[in-house]
């Protein structure tokens, strides 16, 4: 028993101590935690890449040089795809030139000048995709243009005809032919 009572006191002596120790008072922090916001960053207008195109060609006899280049004009109503990506519309610059150097043709095509040839989703939406020389048909230059979805993976597009003739005279009608 006498063994007993000396571990006794050293037992009330531990309990004591871890009482005292987990009545300790606690220390408050003084850090303010806040939740940091993270910011979207903010959504950019996108551009279609710049694009040339250069040829030298037989036409009535002559020589000429067709050359098409495509650049996103900042100045255009900004256009949307089917998940509301913002892009510039584009310039399609058509210069053709005989071979003095002269200028036969210098136009730049704009979204609007195919208005009339577009339904509302890319008339408002839609943007002026390219325009490409496809042949020469009736002693006239005959190309192909196209208004639809800026987005490069989208194939949705209007096709369209423009024609030049040997006058200088620049029409343009939807193209209803499909390709084979």
């Amino acid at each position: 028993t006498t063994m007993r009572m000396r571990y006794i006191p050293i037992l009330a002596l531990g309990c004591l101590a871890i009482l005292f120790a987990s009545c300790k008072k606690k220390e408050v922090s003084q850090d303010i935690i806040i939740k940091k916001v993270v910011k979207k960053a903010a959504p950019t207008t996108r551009k279609m890449s710049e694009s040339s195109w250069k040829k030298v060609m037989e036409w009535g006899g002559e020589s000429y040089t067709v050359d098409i280049h495509r650049v996103a004009d900042t100045d255009l109503p900004i256009v949307q795809d089917e998940q509301q990506n913002k892009y510039y519309d584009n310039r399609i610059t058509l210069k053709i030139t005989r071979a003095d150097g002269s200028i036969f043709l210098d136009h730049t095509f704009v979204k609007a000048d195919f208005a009339n040839l577009v339904d509302d989703k890319y008339g408002k939406n839609g943007a002026l995709l390219g325009l490409a020389f496809d042949c020469i048909e009736n002693n006239n230059l005959r190309f192909g243009a196209s208004v639809g979805s800026p987005d490069a993976m989208s194939d949705e597009f209007i096709p369209i005809t423009v024609t030049v003739t040997r006058s200088g005279e620049i029409k343009s009608e939807r193209d209803t032919q499909l390709d084979a």
